[in-house]
């Protein structure tokens, strides 16, 4: 994996946890690639409410995926804790609430 793809994650994961509309979209783009079925999809539209650098993110991470042969998943790439952590806080939250 190449450094602007891990670059591209570490920013993504990291404005995830955060609490904002944009943090919201950046972890439900995270969360459709780890299991879109249990998490529910990417809404395109979602790339209108985040930041140009934010939504590059996102291409750069979709291109590698795109690009990679055969399924890759947060877990494979160090992510397992922080995807974890992204379910926990905008899955069962939302379920709770």
């Amino acid at each position: 994996m190449s450094e602007p793809v891990i670059q591209a994650l570490d920013r993504l994961f990291d404005l995830a946890a955060s609490d904002t509309g944009q943090a919201r979209r950046a972890a439900n783009f995270l969360l459709a690639w780890w299991n879109a079925q249990d998490n529910g999809g990417f809404d395109l539209a979602d790339l209108f409410g985040v930041d140009h650098a934010v939504a590059a993110d996102m291409a750069i991470v979709f291109v590698y995926l795109g690009g990679h042969h055969g399924a890759i998943y947060p877990d494979q790439l160090g992510y397992e804790d922080k995807i974890v952590a992204l379910v926990h806080q905008w899955r069962l939250r939302e379920v709770a609430d």
